[in-house]
């Protein structure tokens, strides 16, 4: 049902509920439990009420009970604990959505249209009051990238990302379709911007008086802007930009161009931040999930990323021609269509030595200060402001950092990380839940380091009986121990870990750091390899058992 309002051209921006596409599987975990289900406005505040929940929406005002439930994860990740039946009630009544949106009762129901307004725009999820609830194939494919588990009588939570292709597959296909003239948004901008954005590159790419580097991150606010799919009149414009202002224009002449120029000064509502800043890092997050996007010059530049240029031929022979539609409904079916062409086609993916290169390479961008600057950042939960590092998810950005800090400390240990990158090194995702996340080999033996940023229980259950299946693998190529780095390390998880030891009889070593603690160590030691380390581990072991017996006793 196509919703009424005046068509008009607007810069790109997908949405301003859910910035992190990284949350959208979660908010499908929950909307999936609703599938087929009819929607009304009980039914929309429930699913609001299930979002609070698991802490995936968290409105401002909160019980006590709920801040504490709250308090190890962050927004838009899935909390500690479940909130019980009462705390969802008290934080539905405390927290009454003043908001609209048309065809849907005010307040929470117009809420919940918000909430999950992006999901129905890429394929996943359709609704509409008084229809039932539709889960699409994409939606599901998307759904199998992450395991839960929830324990039902505490109500704790743990999650794991055990497929995250699964993720960069969905994200691939539903760019690779999404126009940006659709019922959904209804704008006059008539194009498909990841389309036209591999179009302009590969013009930009071919014309050997440009620098062989694609777009400017300056010269994105352009595309953002773009009226049509006319790539080479957009490739033009962009080589003129650089002939007369160079790769660096003002940000008054950026503005110029895309308001009085472009939007022929239709566009009056704007701030400058918005146009040279925001809205090209908002772009910049989506189009990297797809993986074909590789950062160059330090972020400067946007290029293609050569180990996807067979899925790139793919996408412009198969969608650079569309069909436009204008019943949601019709639109909605044509994005959730699952094309297995496209997802069987593989990545290629770097050598073990080429991955190595690459990690010196970005030593080059990032000294040891730096680094250090963005692990602490990390173990303390502030935002990186540079221009690379803060497009990478938190548990992304810290295994590259990690990978970073042991080459940068440690140049004889051969780094080898197991994330998915592009062409320059740059991880696109996490590395996946059947393997170890960073290699290290030292002379004859090998370090398998493992991080993570999750924290209290939701550490010990998920981090450390995987770890310790990693490194038995692992051992199997040579002898080996593990470095687990964390923000902090939680007791219960070193209380297993010392277990591990004990069971193992020292034959699998895991040595727990606080990622403050991980940097002391790398400025201070020459070694990755612990010598040392097993028989301190085995008095400590050993103490602890007998700690733990004698307390037996004594009940």
């Amino acid at each position: 049902m196509p919703r009424k309002s005046e068509l008009e051209y607007k810069p790109l921006l997908y949405t301003t509920t859910m910035r992190n596409p990284g949350r959208l599987k979660y908010m499908l975990y929950v909307l999936n439990k609703y599938e087929g289900q009819v929607l009304n406005d009980n039914l929309a505040i429930n699913i609001c009420g299930d979002a609070i929940r698991y802490g995936l929406y968290r409105p401002m005002k909160k019980l006590m009970s709920v801040k504490n439930k709250w308090s190890s994860t962050n927004n838009g990740e899935f909390s500690e604990y479940m909130l019980t039946d009462d705390e969802v009630s008290m934080m539905l009544r405390n927290n009454p959505q003043h908001h609209g949106e048309a065809g849907f009762a005010y307040g929470w129901p117009s809420r919940f249209a918000t909430i999950f307004d992006l999901t129905k725009e890429l394929g996943l999820a359709y609704y509409w009051p008084g229809e039932p609830i539709v889960i699409s194939p994409l939606a599901h494919h998307l759904l199998k990238s992450f395991e839960i588990e929830i324990e039902q009588e505490s109500g704790f939570v743990t999650t794991e990302i055990t497929h995250p292709e699964y993720e960069q597959q969905v994200f691939l296909q539903a760019l690779a379709k999404s126009q940006r003239k659709n019922p959904f948004v209804r704008v006059l901008n008539d194009n498909i911007p990841l389309v036209l954005l591999l179009e302009v590159i590969r013009k930009l790419n071919s014309d050997p008086h440009q620098n062989g580097c694609g777009i400017s991150r300056r010269e994105l606010p352009l595309l953002i802007f773009w009226k049509d799919n006319d790539a080479e009149a957009l490739y033009r414009r962009i080589v003129r930009l650089r002939q007369e202002h160079g790769y660096n224009p003002s940000d008054e002449v950026i503005c110029e161009v895309c308001i009085d120029e472009i939007m022929e000064g239709n566009f009056k509502d704007f701030k400058v931040k918005s146009i040279v800043d925001e809205y090209p890092d908002e772009f910049i997050r989506k189009m990297r999930m797809t993986g074909l996007i590789s950062l160059r010059g330090a972020g400067r530049f946007i290029d293609i990323n050569k180990n996807e240029n067979e899925k790139v031929d793919y996408i412009l022979s198969h969608y650079s021609h569309y069909t436009h539609f204008n019943d949601e409904r019709a639109y909605f079916d044509y994005m959730a269509e699952l094309d297995t062409n496209l997802i069987q086609i593989t990545s290629h993916k770097p050598s073990a030595s080429t991955s190595e290169k690459l990690l010196d390479n970005w030593l080059s961008i990032y000294n040891w200060a730096m680094i250090k600057k963005e692990l602490t950042n990390l173990a303390t939960k502030k935002s990186s402001t540079d221009n690379v590092l803060k497009l990478l998810a938190a548990p992304t950005r810290l295994e590259f950092l990690t990978a970073l800090a042991i080459r940068c400390k440690m140049p004889k240990v051969r780094v080898v990380p197991n994330y998915s990158c592009d062409d320059e090194g740059l991880p696109t995702s996490t590395a996946g839940g059947n393997k170890g996340d960073i290699e290290c080999y030292e002379l004859q033996n090998g370090v398998l380091v493992e991080v993570t940023m999750a924290m209290g229980r939701t550490q010990t259950m998920m981090e450390v009986w995987p770890i310790e299946r990693h490194l038995t693998d692992f051992q199997k190529q040579q002898k080996a121990q593990c470095i687990f780095v964390a923000p902090s390390i939680y007791t219960d998880s070193e209380r297993q870990i010392q277990f591990i030891a004990y069971s193992t009889k020292g034959e699998r070593i895991i040595r727990p750091f606080a990622i403050g603690d991980f940097i002391v160590y790398l400025e201070r030691r020459h070694l990755l390899f612990d010598y040392s380390y097993r028989s301190a581990a085995d008095e400590k072991i050993e103490s602890a058992i007998s700690l733990s017996m004698a307390a037996e006793e004594t009940l």
